[in-house]
């Protein structure tokens, strides 16, 4: 009976964790949707925008790390981790269309994670 109770106690501290981290990623993303906008009025927009990244980066690893905590040792479902997985590949393209100044991909991509973001955070 503790361990059930410990059992379901960890699940849910893994599910927050979960939540969280997919709030923090959406909220990463949206923010890069403004520094974007600031890239093309101020001139801190490119210094601002570039940091975005290296934290909406960041906020893609804590995902897949928060969806791994969830899945092994909470004992849920692997498909959080294959979600989380696939923000961090996304994420990547991101990043190098970023660099390499290809926004005629770079944009739609940015919002494309957004609105996946929100779904994911929608169903947690």
């Amino acid at each position: 009976m503790a361990t059930q109770v410990t059992a379901t106690a960890r699940a849910g501290r893994g599910s927050s964790f979960l939540r969280i981290a997919i709030a923090l990623q959406t909220l990463t993303i949206f923010l890069q949707a403004v520094s974007a906008g600031l890239l093309l009025t101020a001139s801190y927009g490119e210094t601002l925008h570039s940091v975005g990244a290296r934290v909406m980066y960041a906020a893609s690893m804590l995902y897949v790390l928060a969806a791994v905590l969830a899945w092994k040792p909470g004992g849920g479902s692997p498909r959080p981790v294959r979600y989380a997985s696939g923000f961090l590949v996304l994420a990547s393209v991101q990043v190098v269309l970023g660099i390499a100044h290809v926004p005629s991909v770079h944009l739609p991509l940015g919002v494309l994670m957004f609105g996946l973001s929100v779904l994911a955070l929608a169903r947690r």
